[in-house]
């Protein structure tokens, strides 16, 4: 057989293989869109009094997750958990939430806004990342809008932790091979997050890397529709969060 004919083969078979990629990713993509989630209306509240003591304000922004849809009390959402473990530490802890689902990094910008028109929170937990992660945002907007968001609530005065976005691969909403590209677009969006954030002033908490085994090994970390954490989810993401939280939590003093 000819060299020529081999070669044309060759290219021949790489095509098929690569449009049979394509139209298996694209099945899988559609199907990911047409899966029933959680309405954003279920989220629980997201506000609340925990503990006695030291008064301490407390506010999460971001995404879904953040603001704990997958569950329905909010002592199950990550702010709660937080909240709990503080006020465990002798403080009086205002909780409440800014958090909008489907949220990206440029939507924070205005939840940063509503947060401060009730004055300035001492400690700001911000999740975000999986919406870009999904959309694939360019990363240096990823930056930019988390990098302007952090430097705007440390210069009011907050203390910031951002929990990068989670592993995506753990996610049973999505097929294969469809979940291992959203688990590397989530790895490239939380790397490009952690050095916006961290150059900004806010502590990181890796939560692919610090939760994403547990999340790909239990399907129990997550809700009913296969992607939003459960209750033992967030309990997972509350504990890798809380040394940078409280750590954050001493640094305030008087009740603004």
């Amino acid at each position: 057989m000819k060299l020529s004919t081999i070669a044309a083969g060759a290219a021949t078979a790489a095509a098929t293989a690569a449009g049979a990629a394509v139209s298996v990713l694209a099945v899988e993509g559609l199907l990911a869109r047409r899966r029933r989630y959680l309405s954003a209306d279920l989220a629980p509240p997201g506000s609340g009094v925990f503990g006695a003591g030291r008064p301490l304000r407390l506010v999460l922004l971001g995404d879904s997750t953040a603001a704990g849809l997958g569950v329905t009390v909010t002592g199950e959402t990550v702010g709660g958990r937080l909240a709990e473990l503080l006020a465990s530490t002798g403080r009086r802890v205002h909780l409440s939430s800014a958090a909008v689902a489907g949220s990206r990094a440029a939507d924070l910008d205005a939840q940063v806004a509503r947060v401060l028109v009730h004055g300035v929170p001492d400690v700001a937990v911000i999740l975000i990342g999986g919406e870009d992660a999904i959309a694939f945002t360019p990363l240096d907007v990823v930056e930019a809008e988390l990098t302007a968001t952090v430097r705007r609530l440390v210069t009011a005065g907050s203390a910031v932790v951002v929990g990068t976005c989670p592993d995506l691969g753990a996610a049973r909403n999505f097929g294969q091979p469809l979940r291992e590209i959203m688990a590397w677009s989530g790895r490239r969006v939380a790397a490009a997050s952690a050095q916006a954030a961290s150059g900004a002033g806010a502590g990181v908490v890796d939560l692919a890397g610090r939760t994403g085994g547990v999340f790909r090994a239990d399907a129990g970390t997550l809700s009913a529709d296969g992607y939003h954490p459960s209750a033992d989810g967030y309990q997972l993401w509350a504990l890798a969060l809380y040394p940078l939280v409280y750590e954050a939590s001493r640094t305030t003093s008087a009740p603004r």
